[in-house]
């Protein structure tokens, strides 16, 4: 199993996760700029809640790792045509770009961050569980039954638990009875149209 240690210190494994990138977000909502893919420097230093100074000094040491995982400096015709492009409003000459991969990359080294580290948590908690869940091969219609349960539980649940609540809060409220009527209607068109949903299934899957 992957070590914290090791991840710090090894590109090999570093790289072996980095596509793992849904991890930022399970921490804390990572901010995109307008283009939806990167983030600057103070961004990133903002995201693990450190100074600009300790990821500028991570950049230097790292450079060429960074840059394999979307790291970049954009100057002249390329950083205006970025500036166009992303609407940016900025007088700079020169401007540090991250990809999510490039801050994930970050994470993985960063040390003196409670945010890193929990990144390195949550990292480490996927990978030992995608390394230790049993190898099967999957059968489309295994997926396919796994839908109509998922369908079944989510009716069962709005069958059995929130049409019951409305009823209940619908007896005992007054001034807000009449919303209540209507969102218990909703909940019940959804239930239909999961059990008609069903339906279908079985009889398109049917012999």
């Amino acid at each position: 199993m992957i070590n914290e240690t090791a991840l710090l210190e090894s590109p090999t494994l570093r790289s072996s996760v980095l596509d793992r990138t849904d991890v930022l977000d399970r921490v804390k909502t990572l901010s995109l700029l307008p283009d939806g893919m990167h983030v600057t420097t103070a961004m990133v230093a903002t995201y693990f809640e450190v100074g600009l100074e300790a990821i500028k000094s991570l950049v230097k040491d790292h450079r060429t790792e960074l840059e394999a995982n979307g790291y970049g400096l954009l100057t002249g015709e390329e950083l205006r045509s970025f500036k166009n492009l992303s609407g940016i409003q900025s007088r700079t000459r020169s401007l540090a770009l991250f990809s999510r991969r490039a801050v994930l990359n970050i994470a993985m080294l960063l040390r003196d961050s409670e945010v890193a580290r929990q990144v390195r948590v949550y990292l480490l908690d996927m990978e030992y569980l995608a390394r230790t869940q049993p190898v099967e091969n999957p059968v489309r219609a295994d997926a396919s039954s796994l839908d109509d349960r998922i369908d079944q539980r989510i009716t069962h649940i709005l069958g059995k638990t929130v049409v019951p609540m409305f009823n209940a809060l619908i007896e005992t409220s007054g001034e807000h009875r009449r919303e209540l009527i209507a969102l218990r209607a909703g909940v019940q068109r959804i239930e239909k149209r999961l059990h008609q949903h069903n339906a279908r299934l079985q009889r398109l899957e049917g012999p």
